[in-house]
């Protein structure tokens, strides 16, 4: 085999780890693409190109995160991962922790961690890499990782999301909820989503974006329900669309552009939190992307004097 081949077989996996430790698809992407050339340029062959790979991209990764939270703390409103609309690492005997890891809402809390922590937490507890393969990508001793790991465990578990773990229930309740949208239904809505639901957004100052999240099944009923009709009356529409292995949406403008993402959580049958990507800088990978100050213009010139 190849060492372009070799590389591509393992392409999935070493986004996947960089996606995971960064929350960034372009950030993911390009640190993929330093590992090949890294890789590329060595004229050693290793004993287990999975291993030297996955310790490349982590590292790289770990780099890249360490200057990104700086940028994370001046950022405008509320900081959400980029979409992710399926991951391209498939492992059935994993299938549990990487579905669960990629969530919006395990993806958050694994910002709680430092980047040695969170590194680790993904290769061992999603990824099922041996504490040597470990240590070795990060740089520390196989102790010092189980110490990391051990931190890593106590802070994901304070706040460890829990989703509806039958499929067919949640995509039915996800299509339920997007036919009452649709149809500007409030009592429809508010029966789907929990009493204290919250739904926020994510615009990173360059977007339209709620002044603060709103909370509670009445609100936020109300708010989507008088939203999407004004929406629609500009020819925005969406597709259902899984959003980080969650039940989400793609809402696009009259041009097939993407407007932003919309993805759910979802449990004991109840819609618990709602988060949009409205911020033009995460959605490219998406699609070309709409003009939203300009949809919001047009929607504010065509609202009913009712209203």
């Amino acid at each position: 085999m190849s060492k372009v081949e070799e590389f591509e077989e393992l392409r999935p996996l070493l986004f996947s780890i960089a996606y995971r430790i960064l929350g960034s698809v372009g950030e993911a992407e390009d640190a993929v693409q330093e590992t090949w050339l890294r890789f590329d340029g060595s004229a050693t062959r290793p004993t287990s190109t999975k291993a030297l790979l996955s310790a490349a991209v982590t590292r790289i990764s770990i780099d890249v995160l360490r200057s990104a939270r700086v940028r994370r703390e001046e950022y405008v409103g509320p900081w959400f991962p980029e979409p992710l609309l399926s991951d391209p690492y498939q492992d059935p005997a994993r299938s549990v922790e990487l579905a669960d890891s990629v969530s919006m809402a395990a993806l958050l809390l694994l910002e709680r961690l430092s980047p040695l922590e969170r590194a680790v937490f993904v290769l061992r507890e999603v990824f099922g890499f041996g504490f040597d393969e470990v240590a070795a990508a990060v740089g520390r001793s196989e102790a010092a990782c189980r110490q990391l790991l051990v931190r890593a465990r106590r802070h994901m578990e304070a706040g460890r999301p829990r989703f509806e773990t039958v499929r067919k229930e949640r995509e039915e309740l996800a299509s339920r909820f997007f036919d009452a949208l649709r149809e500007g239904d409030v009592a429809g809505l508010r029966e789907l989503l929990a009493a204290d639901v919250s739904m926020v957004g994510d615009g990173g100052g360059k977007a339209p974006q709620l002044a603060r999240a709103v909370i509670g099944a009445e609100n936020v009923a109300r708010l989507l329900a008088s939203v999407f009709p004004r929406l629609a009356r500009v020819d925005v529409t969406f597709e259902p669309h899984e959003i980080n292995g969650q039940p989400g949406a793609i809402f696009r403008d009259r041009d097939g552009r993407v407007l932003h993402t919309l993805a759910l959580d979802v449990l004991d049958g109840q819609i618990q939190t709602i988060r949009s990507v409205i911020n033009p800088d995460k959605l490219g990978h998406v699609g070309p992307v709409a003009d939203v100050w300009a949809i919001d213009r047009e929607v504010r010139r065509t609202r009913r004097p009712t209203e």
